[in-house]
């Protein structure tokens, strides 16, 4: 007999008889039954509340949750409180009084609309952007790449070009010594001839006076004549200067400098560097450090004193560099009509550098206030900027000699000589490297640039756009980075603070604060951050430091009662320290909990 169940396309058949088709379903139970055998099902298990539907619309019944107190018991109501499903004979037994319940099909509804719409936001925005990161994580693989292939390049050729050069210079001694070689051989082989033919000539007349001894022929040997005194003078004796290849020193840090550098670089992690709406972020260089909150009033901790040249009334008069060509012009705006404290860098938390409108950078203690020592710089003109190294030397910037220098042990070293352009602002970042923001000698361009030591490794001047991010003109600048890496540039001309990210791809423009304390415009000077990555600009038209978040965000101002701040730096507590110009004063200021 054929089994009735074709065994191909085979539809669905009762899960108790096993032979009759499906056409009711128990959805409390979860099996499929025909309608023969429903009644049996029912009565299996009375404790139960069997809900049995057509075979299209099973799911349709909810499932409720069974009690874990109650066997058997479904949960139709769900405690806020607890957080948990409880059945009727739970809630009886009061054991949720003042709780508040609602229905769980409510609960389960607000959850079901919740994760429907996080499927939704997964499943239309979140999911396709992961897709593009990894499309552009493998296009910068595959940039990556040939970058590197392209810089491996780069070297080989460099080293042929080397080896080419060095050919050239081996063929052109060898080629020296050869002509030498030659030269004096000839002079030898002369010399030669002359003693051989004079070694003849001597035969000669030996053989000649030893035929007139043997003759009997008188009248032939009163008629030979000796020619000896001719030869007792002899020739001078010609030694031939030798010369000698001095190989010069290979010292392998030196070469390896002459051949050329790999500028430092790292991968670092860009916590902000994706964003939903693909709005790129500056990237976290370091690990967070301990939030600190604003203090409620900033209060000054200690003022010192510095020896700089009383300060006139009024804050420097920008247009008189004009000609920043003409040293004597420079000179006496900086030495005469000004006069005052500028720069302010933290050596360490007990001890501070400053410098002014006089040739000299002074460390001052900062608990005593007294003067530790004064260095004069190399040129003997003012110093535009200073800063300190991560190893704890001094850098400044000569505007006049277009060079930035480095202090170490009370020695000056020139670092970088610029040609066509003068240096104003500098810092030291992070990584080591320097960052000199400068002018073009005609004081049309401003640019900054990161250096490796002495070499040029960055340029940052233009937004995407090919506009000018900074402003020229012969106006003060001042540069510091920021603990993202962010690199900020205060630019009095343009009333502006400038932020760029590490690729210098700009971030935001800040232009002060609508309520300014004196209504007076924003005039960015000195600048720097702190370790929470807020960023410190001293608005000396005001009086007062604005400070914001890392975006640009204003969070207050600091006044405590300053008078022309100029300089600021801050230490590895976060004080803020603030040069002002006003009375020639370093400000030690707490502003953070």
């Amino acid at each position: 007999m054929m089994d009735p169940r074709p065994s191909a396309q085979d539809v669905m058949r009762c899960d108790l008889c096993e032979t009759a088709v499906v056409q009711m379903h128990c959805d409390t139970c979860l099996v499929n039954l025909c309608t023969a055998c429903v009644g049996k099902h029912m009565i299996s298990d009375q404790s139960i509340n069997h809900k049995v539907v057509t075979i299209q619309s099973r799911k349709s019944t909810p499932l409720y949750p069974v009690c874990t107190s109650h066997a058997k018991e479904q949960c139709e109501m769900y405690c806020k409180h607890c957080d948990i499903p409880v059945c009727l004979s739970y809630i009886a037994s009061k054991h949720h009084l003042s709780h508040e319940l609602f229905k769980i099909l409510q609960v389960v509804g607000e959850k079901k609309y919740m994760i429907t719409k996080e499927r939704n936001e997964l499943n239309e925005t979140i999911y396709p952007i992961y897709q593009d990161i990894a499309s552009n994580v493998q296009n910068r693989i595959s940039e990556l790449q040939k970058e590197y292939g392209d810089l491996s390049t780069a070297i080989t050729k460099h080293g042929e070009d080397w080896h080419r050069e060095i050919d050239k210079l081996v063929k052109k001694l060898k080629a020296e010594v050869d002509e030498m070689k030659n030269t004096q051989l000839q002079t030898l082989q002369k010399h030669l001839d002359e003693i051989n033919k004079n070694i003849s000539d001597i035969k000669d007349e030996i053989d000649s006076i030893e035929t007139a001894i043997d003759t009997n022929d008188l009248s032939k040997l009163l008629n030979v004549s000796s020619n000896a005194h001719t030869y007792r003078c002899l020739p001078n004796k010609i030694i031939p200067s030798l010369l000698k290849f001095i190989p010069g020193k290979m010292h392998q840090e030196e070469l390896s400098k002459m051949f050329g550098v790999l500028s430092s670089s790292s991968s670092t992690s860009d916590k902000h560097g994706y964003s939903m709406k693909t709005t790129q972020k500056s990237p976290e260089a370091v690990s967070s450090p301990q939030v600190k909150q604003l203090l409620d009033e900033p209060e000054t901790v200690t003022t010192i004193r510095t020896g700089y040249t009383k300060a006139g009334s009024s804050p420097p008069v920008k247009q008189l560099l004009d000609e920043p060509e003409s040293v004597t012009t420079i000179d006496t705006v900086y030495s005469g009509i000004l006069g005052g404290l500028y720069n302010v860098a933290c050596l360490s938390d007990e001890e501070i550098w400053t410098s002014g409108t006089d040739n000299a950078m002074k460390l001052y203690s900062i608990n005593q206030g007294s003067l530790l020592k004064s260095i004069t710089t190399k040129s003997g003109n003012n110093p535009y900027d200073i800063a300190v190294t991560k190893s704890g030397d001094l850098v400044y910037t000569d505007y006049i000699d277009r060079t930035v220098n480095i202090v170490k042990n009370e020695k000056i070293e020139e670092v970088i000589r610029l040609q066509k352009w003068r240096p104003r602002g500098v810092c030291s970042t992070t990584s080591g490297d320097l960052l000199v923001i400068m002018d073009s000698n005609d004081n049309k361009q401003t640019k900054v640039v990161r250096y490796s030591g002495s070499t040029e490794t960055q340029t940052i001047q233009f937004d995407d756009k090919g506009k000018p991010l900074y402003s020229y003109g012969p106006f003060y600048r001042y540069i510091t980075e920021n603990r993202n890496l962010d690199i900020c540039v205060s630019d009095s001309e343009a009333k502006a603070v400038v932020v760029v990210n590490q690729a210098g791809k700009l971030r935001f423009r800040y232009t002060g604060h609508t309520l300014a304390l004196k209504n007076k415009p924003f005039d960015p000077q000195g600048i720097t951050t702190d370790s929470q990555g807020h960023i410190l600009i001293a608005n000396y038209n005001n009086d007062c430091v604005h400070m914001t978040d890392q975006d640009g965000q204003f969070l207050r101002y600091i006044e405590c009662r300053l008078s022309v701040p100029y300089g600021l730096c801050t230490d590895t507590n976060d004080n803020l320290f603030v040069a002002q110009y006003g009375d020639r004063q370093v400000k030690k200021i707490k502003y953070l909990k």
